[in-house]
């Protein structure tokens, strides 16, 4: 089964979770991987693919064809070790882009001399925000708040360009609410319905999750 373009996402815990979850939220196929039994059984109804497997046994994942994926994230957590073996057979199997979790900087420069093609530091629940870049969304910053309200930082989609915020209707056409807008090589500046979306802008935008997860998906 060709694979390519698919997520493979090693360890179920906060990290991983987040991220597998979202990206299948943006309509990509993700087979998460955790050697823990209760991870596995609590993603089977919420994952398209999901196995109880050790990442660090070279021919468990070569069984599993771990090598077909395009995309493969190393989000195990507080086990160094493991991170880094699972990191090196994923490397072994020569999957084109490797992301890996790293805890300390230490840990972060191991994975890359193993192989990691990208090492991220995530502090508390950044699983969304790396999702979006995975999945080729413009996306650069996320903060999740109580009640389902969510804050992203994104470029601005080219179909909004050259117009003014008022002239995109963007409240009523996409119920988000622009923050603040900052073009290139400028500082953030809050936005007014005069502001014009220039190539390159970039809109800090809120809402509820759906639909400031619905814009960000426009290109």
């Amino acid at each position: 089964m060709a694979r390519k373009g698919e997520f493979l996402v090693v360890g179920l815990g906060r990290f991983g979770s987040a991220l597998a979850l979202q990206l299948a939220d943006l309509g990509r196929e993700v087979l998460g991987i955790d050697a823990d039994a209760k991870n596995v059984q609590d993603h089977a109804e919420t994952l398209t693919h999901v196995v109880q497997a050790d990442a660090t046994d070279l021919l468990a994942m070569r069984e599993l064809g771990a090598g077909d994926f395009g995309t493969a994230v190393v989000a195990i957590g507080n086990n160094i070790e493991a991170s880094i073996l699972a990191t090196a057979v994923l490397v072994d199997l020569g999957i084109p882009r490797i992301v890996a979790k790293a805890i300390t900087a230490p840990h972060g420069k191991i994975l890359e001399r193993v192989g990691a093609h990208r090492v991220v530091f995530p502090e508390g629940d950044k699983g969304r925000e790396e999702a979006y870049r995975l999945a080729g969304r413009d996306v650069i910053d996320t903060m999740q708040l109580e009640g389902g309200f969510l804050i992203v930082e994104t470029m601005a989609p080219a179909e909004l360009v050259g117009k003014t915020l008022a002239e995109a209707h963007i409240r009523q056409r996409y119920g988000i609410t622009v923050v603040a807008i900052k073009h290139a090589g400028e500082a953030a500046t809050y936005a007014t319905p005069e502001t014009v979306i220039a190539p390159g802008d970039i809109m800090v935008v809120a809402g509820d999750n759906a639909v400031v997860e619905k814009f960000v998906k426009l290109r």
